[in-house]
């Protein structure tokens, strides 16, 4: 008998939650992110959350209960990673923030 942590085909809301939040600590490693230095390896862990984020979509229910609540605050967790993770990514291509006037 194997856990529904490990199984893709069983829903799981921790498995993406976790998948989202690895790839949070994962960019922020690679985007070394005080001095903001622009690399292509940030996509890896972007796709990553991605995929997490749709792995807690799928734990939805139709009729509201306090598990549907709960699963609204992890997507919520999630997107506000998501919004990081795309910032580390897309901030060091902005080079007009860097001029000054």
């Amino acid at each position: 008998m194997t856990s529904p942590f490990f199984n893709p085909r069983l829903r799981s809301p921790l498995r993406g939650s976790l998948i989202v939040l690895l790839s949070l600590v994962a960019a922020l490693f690679l985007s070394d992110f005080p001095h903001s230095r622009a690399t292509l390896l940030l996509s890896i862990p972007s796709l990553l959350a991605a995929i997490g984020t749709a792995d807690t979509v799928r734990c939805m229910q139709r009729r509201w209960s306090l598990y549907h609540g709960g699963i609204l605050l992890l997507i919520y967790m999630d997107l506000m990673a998501v919004s990081m993770i795309l910032f580390f990514f897309l901030y060091p291509y902005a080079n007009w923030l860097d001029q000054s006037h």
